[in-house]
């Protein structure tokens, strides 16, 4: 390199004189700074650019990580629409039903809850059923004439007295015609000469209905106990030879109303009184026009309470529903879901009504969040057993009360439960928890209250399943016949699924309860018997109920008990 130079100089030697190399390398210098500020500011000018470029790379890459967490969110929330809209609903759930399960909570059981361990008894058959009460129709079943004669001499076998005798269980459905027949007396005496007598006209259900009251249980009891649509049973009777009109058994439901609503304020009035309760919801269809309302999708609540259930049916969803069925006054703790209903009633802002959450329905979310986002499912499965931990620890505090080992399981559960509030609270300080957890653990906190009043209140039940088992039935029926064509229809079904539902928990036969009631109607002549409370099942003695819980008889008549 600097031989190069060294020639270049001498080559200028001999080219020119000093003074004119001299300034032409102030020149080339020159041109070198200007070169050389230009690739400055070149360089600079790239190198913001490569800053800028790198920054919104990076917020390219941060929005990419949003919108991919976004869709994964949407992703999830399209998983857990599909299985509430095709997936097995609550209210109809079978015993086989895994909807609610996750198959990695059984991979953990704790050795102190496992039974394998223990020695297992032999796993007894179910007895045999006795129906020694059923009535016994005898069959006589005889030789035929060709095998009653000796093969050899020709003589006839003598029938002897005893038999060889066998059981076999059948059952009769037929409709029948009663012929009343009304004695008839004549005068003996001149006193009223040609006067006659003539033994009163039982009373009759419906006045002037050729049916009796037989025929309206039975309709009664297919279509609210076992939620069948009326058009099967008529089509079924039309078998056996008996056809009935469907508007005939329509306008006799209808006269059917008034004669059941003392019985429904009766137990809405004892109902009130119970000090915990129990409520739920679901939609029911009535096919009418109301004012201000757009389709036909109504709801039936239900309030369970000790020893009554009481089901309640409204166009609105609204806090009017349950703020109406409790009176002024009345104080009560009250387990629901998280419907915002409950929470805006009056009486729960004024503390009259204590509400109570579901464990059940916080379970539900979590095992919603480990079925529609699959990376999160590690942390779902942590909460699920830890709220499996609670169930077990307050069942075992439940078998324990009143005794002395109570004080150490109460401990046991008051520990986990102020653990899991802890635990809770760590994770949502995280910045990076995801936004499916949070939510989720956002709501435990907003209800944790309510949550836990179990734990100081031994009575108080962890869930609401009691109330949407009683809904199951309901449910049933609004898929097999719809729900009720009419604004009266509906007031029937509701009526009539409480009072079938508190016939159940007083293990009463609704058959015979409803075969005494309508026969004391028909007594008084189509109208509501005078004394109602007699007929009401608290008001009964044990007696009475025990003959109420028994089948009905051969016949199909049932005798009013002395309600004395």
């Amino acid at each position: 390199m600097d031989s190069l130079v060294l020639d270049e100089c001498r080559t200028a030697n001999h080219s020119g004189s000093w003074q004119d190399q001299f300034h032409q390398l102030r020149l080339e210098l020159t041109q070198l700074r200007e070169e050389v500020d230009s690739l400055r500011r070149d360089n600079l000018e790239l190198r913001q650019q490569a800053g800028y470029w790198k920054s919104m790379h990076g917020r390219a890459l941060e929005r990419i990580a949003a919108v991919q967490q976004d869709n994964e969110q949407l992703r999830g929330d399209v998983r857990r629409l599909q299985d509430q809209l095709f997936g097995q609903k609550s209210e109809k759930q079978s015993s086989n039903d895994r909807s609610n399960h996750l198959p990695e909570l059984d991979d953990d059981e704790p050795a102190d809850v496992a039974v394998a361990c223990q020695p297992q008894l032999p796993r007894q058959g179910p007895k045999r059923r006795d129906y020694s009460h059923l009535p016994k129709v005898d069959k006589i079943v005889e030789l035929p004439e060709a095998a009653r004669i000796c093969p050899h001499c020709g003589k006839l076998w003598l029938e002897r007295s005893d038999t060889e005798d066998s059981e076999q269980i059948e059952i009769a459905v037929q409709g029948y015609r009663r012929v009343i027949r009304r004695r008839r007396y004549q005068a003996p005496c001149a006193c009223v000469a040609g006067q006659t007598r003539t033994a009163p006209l039982p009373g009759k259900l419906i006045p002037k209905s050729l049916f009796g009251t037989s025929v309206w249980v039975e309709v009664v009891l297919d279509k609210y106990f076992s939620q069948r649509p009326t058009e099967r049973l008529l089509t079924a009777w039309d078998l056996v030879g008996l056809n009935l009109a469907a508007s005939t058994v329509a306008g006799g439901l209808q006269r059917l109303v008034p004669l059941f609503e003392p019985v429904y304020q009766a137990l809405q009035d004892r109902n009130r009184q119970s000090a915990y309760q129990q409520a739920d919801e679901t939609r029911w269809l009535v096919f009418v026009e109301k004012e201000g309302k757009q389709g036909h999708r109504w709801w039936l609540w239900v309030f369970v309470g000790e020893d009554t259930v009481v089901y309640v049916l409204d166009h609105r969803r609204s806090h009017d529903v349950p703020e109406g069925h409790f009176s002024a006054g009345i104080s009560v703790v009250l387990m629901v879901d998280r419907l915002s209903s409950y929470k805006a009633m009056s009486q729960v802002k004024d503390g009259l009504i204590v509400l109570a959450f579901c464990w059940a329905h916080v379970r539900r979310d979590f095992i919603a969040i480990a079925k529609s986002f699959p990376p999160l499912k590690p942390w779902a499965l942590s909460w699920l057993r830890r709220i499996r931990q609670v169930y077990r620890l307050n069942d075992r505090r439940l078998d324990q009360l009143d005794k002395p080992a109570f004080g150490a399981t109460d401990a046991a559960l008051r520990q986990v439960v102020d653990e899991m509030k802890s635990h809770a609270a760590l994770q949502l300080a995280d910045a990076e928890l995801r936004q499916p957890c949070r939510k989720t653990l956002v709501s435990l906190q907003e209800h944790w209250t309510g949550l836990t009043r179990f734990v100081d209140d031994p009575q108080i039940p962890m869930d609401n399943n009691r109330s949407e088992r009683h809904l199951r039935g309901p449910a049933v029926g609004r898929k097999n016949y719809y729900g009720s064509a009419a604004a009266w229809s509906g007031l029937l079904a509701a009526m009539m699924f409480s009072l079938l539902a508190t016939l159940q928990r007083w293990k009463m036969n609704p058959r015979s309860w409803l075969r005494w009631y309508l026969d004391g109607c028909a007594a008084a002549g189509g109208k509501v018997p005078a004394s109602i409370e007699a007929y009401l099942p608290w008001k009964l003695s044990e007696a009475q109920r025990q003959a109420m819980s028994g089948p009905l008889g051969k016949e199909c008549e049932v005798g009013i008990p002395d309600s004395s």
